[in-house]
């Protein structure tokens, strides 16, 4: 059987942002409420892992600010960081301690670093035909609009301040994060999420009663053990890696092709598992969260407004400022935000993400698409991520065999993501 074609496919250019010479940064109030858009992912992890498993506020925040200036930086687009979310739920679930997070962050940091060095991801990736990352986005969208869901109806523990759930049921908290998602969608052009943070923080001081504590928290070394490496290696990074590579690296770098075209050629796989692996050594060796990219988090930033690398700088720079300025009371703050605001985000969030599979043709596409995004949800993403690439592959071999055997031409090769 012939290899596939290891070309790239065409680029294409999106219709927003059609040149590749349009401004790298943008300093207005779309382009800073595009950089808090990704907040529902991040806020609820970083405050549990503070208040449940016990680490530095400072730790939590500097990794995540640090990765973010650098993907502005280096990608000049909207490049989102998100906490590692598999790795983070089951942290929190679990209780593990500092030693085991750090270690699991270091491991990741190795094998993604490792990844992105041997160019061992990029050509992976040329094998993922663009039906199954579309699918992987598919499971994204819904994971999100499932968190979302939860934010509203059962807001986390570790959030203390009255909260619309615990205050008027369920129902009426998802309905006020349904309401707010709309509303958000439809005045985006007047920076709408940032008027939803905003609004929030208000919310936010007005029910904190106590004082601030200024200055940064202190910062944990870690004491790695045989028994934190292999717990954190079998409790944390099996479940996360498969995650990491689809939607962190794959699908991230095929979003961003879909939305900026040329201008984010240098948004690959393989440097964003450099990136990532880079932010998580850090993050080990300063017992802080663990973090990656992911393409539900760059739909966030540009649907509110993020074109440009201002958007990642900005919101860098603010978690910076968090973490060395406020960082040792900021978990007890932010324990007090509004979660409806976070839900409301998060739902537009994977809403517009589910919306990308409609760039597919043909309904071979969007059944394998629909069924790898189905299978990731409800299950397991490396088994929908094999399983829809053997099936593509499976098929296209069938029929080129039969087209030889039947001596006409060979027909084209399915197309992969154009960020391959």
């Amino acid at each position: 059987m012939a290899t596939p074609d290891a070309r790239p496919l065409p680029v294409p250019v999106s219709a927003a942002d059609p040149a590749p010479s349009a401004p790298q940064w943008r300093w207005d109030a779309r382009e800073l409420a595009g950089a808090v858009a990704d907040l529902g992912v991040l806020v609820p992890i970083a405050v549990a892992l503070v208040l449940v498993n016990g680490l530095s506020a400072t730790a939590v925040l500097l990794p995540a600010g640090l990765l973010y200036l650098t993907a502005g930086l280096v990608y000049r687009v909207p490049v989102p960081v998100q906490p590692l979310k598999a790795f983070g739920a089951i942290a929190v679930a679990q209780g593990l301690g500092a030693d085991v997070i750090a270690a699991g962050a270091l491991v990741m940091g190795v094998l993604f670093l490792g990844l992105g060095a041997t160019g061992g991801i990029d050509a992976v990736a040329r094998w993922v035909p663009r039906p199954v990352v579309r699918g992987v986005q598919l499971s994204v969208g819904l994971l999100f609009l499932q968190l979302a869901w939860g934010l509203a109806a059962d807001p986390p523990v570790s959030f203390t301040g009255p909260q619309l759930g615990s205050l008027l049921g369920p129902a009426a908290a998802v309905a006020v994060a349904g309401l707010l998602a709309l509303g958000a969608v439809l005045l985006r052009r007047w920076a709408s999420a940032l008027v939803l943070v905003v609004a929030g923080v208000a919310v936010m001081l007005a029910t904190h009663s106590g004082g601030v504590d200024w200055g940064p928290s202190a910062l944990h070394r870690p004491g790695l053990t045989g028994s934190a490496l292999l717990t954190a290696s079998v409790a944390l990074v099996l479940p996360q890696l498969p995650l990491t590579f689809a939607n962190s690296c794959v699908a991230t770098a095929d979003v961003a092709r879909t939305y900026y075209g040329r201008r984010a050629q240098r948004v690959t796989p393989g440097r964003l598992a450099s990136t990532l692996g880079a932010a998580n050594l850090l993050a080990g060796a300063m017992g802080g969260m663990p973090v990656c990219h992911g393409a539900g988090g760059m739909t966030a930033h540009r649907s509110f407004g993020a074109r440009t690398g201002a958007a990642p700088v900005a919101m860098g720079a603010v978690l910076l400022a968090l973490a060395l300025g406020v960082g040792a009371g900021l978990a007890g703050v932010l324990a007090h935000f509004p979660v409806v605001v976070l839900a409301a985000l998060l739902a537009v969030a994977g809403a517009l993400h589910i919306t990308l599979l409609r760039d597919l043709e043909g309904s071979r596409e969007v059944l394998l698409a629909v069924a790898v995004g189905l299978v990731g949800f409800l299950g397991h993403l490396a088994l929908a991520l094999v399983a829809g690439c053997l099936v593509w592959w499976g098929l296209w071999w069938g029929v080129r065999r039969r087209v030889s055997r039947a001596g006409g031409p060979s027909r084209p090769r399915p197309r992969r993501p154009s960020g391959a």
